[in-house]
């Protein structure tokens, strides 16, 4: 087969097996994106390795199927950043600061006690601390959508929450690498300009230019001219925010969707988006989630230390988050709601592991355990967080904390 085919086949594959394998856990009562991650570990390496088998010869294969993946937690993103309104979301500025905080320093402080029980140096512990301080919010994100509550005070905590632990943890490893390499005060105070920077422009941008924009778009006689625009914009949001804030690109599709949630062409994008995102992009992202993970790379050497990495995981945002949620108004069971949804590290712990690696501040061993942890905390996020909605039931969006 020629490399396009070879492409089509693949694809072929996933989507219809993560559809099947979303069906089959809603059946049970899951939400259906644990099936999608379970069906992309099948799928992986750690068993059938669709991408390396026999007759695919085209060795990009994995590289177009995860680019397309990264394409599709952009629109998660900016769709859950669409469903709310700028004001919801700033009126719970006291929740998510805390949580946000909290939920990375607790884990930060139990990865580094984690290391240091294992014997490793400071910097190595330090650098475990900081992939357990990372957070992906789109699997929570994806989970609320469908339970429906993605508007509640807990989701809009979670959603700002996000956007604080994104800052802070980029923060800490741009302070850290700095450190470590013989920078100054100057490089870190340099980071956080760009980030105020980014967060201005984009704000700026979004509430006075994009609105003039989208109504001038929207009435052009061209075909899906507004959802092409939009897609256009959530790009260039997620590009600034790496380029200039050195921040993730979700986060800045996340906002470019609430810049968007304040116009009235919202309705115009937001029925073709989901289409699109869940028949095709979407699906290709959570399952490419299992395909990057191999089981076999966890060593016996590393069992441990992924066990107690992935309990510290766990409580280090139950707990911290939790704390923080309480503090900021919410009740025990919404702070419970709020740590688990930060539960899940996602791509963002393996691309701060990767760092770590590749600087040589954790080794095989280590790294096989935080793939580990990456894992058991993706799973686990989608079940204990439906367990945790299972006695709620959430009609409109609740009132936020003030």
């Amino acid at each position: 087969m020629t490399p396009f085919l070879q492409l089509i086949f693949v694809l072929t594959i996933i989507l219809f097996a993560s559809k099947l394998a979303g069906y089959l856990t809603t059946r049970l009562g899951q939400p259906a994106v644990l099936g999608e991650l379970l069906v992309g570990l099948l799928l992986g390496p750690s068993l059938i390795d669709l991408t390396h088998l026999v007759f695919i010869t085209d060795r990009h294969l994995s590289e177009v199927v995860a680019e397309f993946g990264e394409i599709g937690v952009l629109v998660l993103m900016f769709l859950a950043g669409l469903e709310l309104h700028f004001s919801e979301l700033t009126r719970n500025t006291r929740v998510a600061a805390f949580s946000g905080i909290l939920g990375v320093l607790t884990p930060v402080g139990l990865g580094i006690l984690a290391g240091e029980m294992f014997g490793y140096s400071f910097d190595n512990a330090a650098f475990i601390g900081l992939t357990l301080g990372a957070t992906s919010v789109s699997i929570s994100a994806q989970t609320l959508m469908e339970l429906k509550v993605l508007r509640s005070r807990v989701g809009l905590g979670l959603l700002g929450a996000a956007v604080f632990d994104d800052i802070l943890v980029i923060l800490l490893l741009s302070t850290f690498l700095a450190l470590s390499g013989g920078g100054s005060a100057l490089d870190i105070l340099l980071v956080l300009l760009k980030m105020i920077g980014f967060l201005s422009l984009s704000a700026a941008f979004g509430l006075w230019v994009l609105p003039k924009l989208s109504r001038r778009i929207s009435n052009m006689p061209i075909s899906q001219g507004i959802l092409t625009f939009s897609l256009i914009i959530m790009m260039v949001y997620g590009l600034a925010a790496e380029l200039i804030g050195g921040m993730a690109a979700i986060t800045g599709t996340f906002l470019a969707g609430l810049m968007f949630a304040r116009t009235p062409e919202k309705s115009q994008i937001e029925p073709g988006l989901r289409s699109l995102a869940y028949s095709f992009f979407v699906p290709i992202f959570f399952v490419n989630i299992g395909l990057s993970v191999d089981t076999h790379t966890l060593n016996l050497n590393a069992l441990w230390l992924m066990l107690v990495i992935s309990t510290f995981a766990i409580l280090g945002k139950v707990i911290g988050c939790g704390l923080g949620a309480k503090l900021g108004g919410f009740n025990w069971l919404e702070s419970l709601q709020l740590g688990i949804g930060m539960i899940s590290r996602g791509e963002v712990g393996l691309i701060v592991a990767s760092i770590g690696l590749a600087e040589g501040y954790i080794n095989e061993t280590v790294f096989s355990a935080i793939v580990g942890m990456v894992l058991i905390t993706t799973l686990l996020t989608p079940p204990l967080l439906r367990a945790s909605f299972r006695k709620v039931t959430v009609s409109s969006p609740a009132p936020v904390q003030e």
